[in-house]
């Protein structure tokens, strides 16, 4: 939930009903995650955890950056970093929240041990059984199973792999706690992701109606709706599920080059995140964001832990 739906009041709101708020380091600068960790702190005495994005490697086709880009008017400068990564990395063996979750791929072995040894328990993100073993070698304590029907970015290493429904596929492949992510808004939901292996869930559309996440206007008045979702790599570059508006659907060939993409349209989409243009920037979201609720946090937590009494 980077880029503004991810708020320390959301984190705290969901410490402090028994489940574990996470924050999104991701865009961030290192300075702000800092800031958001003890902020948070302060708030709770309850653990939480952070999310961090593991960087990957320019894109290998600059030339097909080049000429996508040629079809987005008024694009910025297409740039390639690592969003902070070895500060960030400093950060949670200094500030040590009870959890560290990546996505984009596995930290270095080395890494996860350092963490691990600071008593920061590691999860990482993964899209396939191969990527599950992957972290397990490298010493993960959990691992993240993010199926076809989540919202956002998928979390595979490469951008390469197929979505898929892999709950038990992973679930055969490691030993590692399961935690499920995608299409999890209701206590059903959690339920059946634990009778199919997993020791918890994940949810991010289900809190994205709560009054205490950073959603902006335009992209509240979609969820909930009956708009239907795909996946695009048009917004930054990397594959990604969200409402289908005409940003999506006017640029359907965008290549794999993230953090290229993402840079260059930065500019344009909060522009049109200030101008309320729901068909100008990411709208990001499950496909079960027709089953969001207008609530807060603390009673979407209730939602997913406890059916409805009948």
């Amino acid at each position: 939930m980077a880029g503004g739906p991810s708020t320390v009041e959301l984190a705290r709101a969901v410490c402090d009903v028994g489940a574990l708020g996470f924050l999104a380091a991701g865009y961030l600068k290192p300075d702000a995650v800092r800031a958001q960790i003890r902020e948070l702190r302060d708030a709770t005495t309850e653990p939480f955890g952070v999310n961090v994005f593991v960087p990957g490697p320019p894109t290998s086709d600059p030339d097909a950056l080049a000429a996508y880009l040629e079809t987005v008017e008024g694009h910025g400068e297409p740039r390639h970093d690592d969003d902070g990564w070895s500060e960030k990395v400093a950060i949670l063996l200094e500030e040590r929240p009870a959890v560290a979750s990546f996505t984009f791929g596995c930290p270095a072995a080395g890494d996860v041990t350092d963490l691990r040894r600071a008593g920061v328990e590691v999860w990482v993100t993964v899209t396939s059984a191969a990527e599950a073993r992957a972290a397990e070698a490298a010493g993960a304590a959990g691992l993240v199973v993010q199926g076809a029907e989540a919202g956002g970015h998928r979390g595979s290493f490469d951008d390469t792999t197929e979505p898929i429904g892999l709950l038990r596929l992973v679930a055969a492949a490691s030993r590692l706690p399961l935690v499920a992510s995608g299409g999890i808004m209701d206590a059903a939901g959690a339920a059946g992701a634990r009778v199919a292996g997993a020791v918890g869930v994940q949810a991010g559309t289900a809190f994205m109606l709560a009054p205490e996440a950073g959603t902006t206007p335009a992209h509240r008045e979609l969820l909930g709706t009956d708009a239907p979702t795909a996946l695009t790599r048009a917004f930054s570059g990397r594959l990604a599920r969200g409402i289908v508006n005409r940003f999506m659907t006017d640029h359907p060939d965008a290549p794999r080059a993230y953090p290229e993409i993402n840079h260059a349209t930065s500019a344009l989409r909060a522009d049109a995140r200030k101008r309320g243009d729901a068909d100008g920037f990411n709208l990001w979201a499950g496909q079960a964001h027709t089953l969001t609720l207008e609530q807060a946090a603390a009673d979407v937590v209730r939602t997913l832990a406890h059916p409805p009494q009948r």
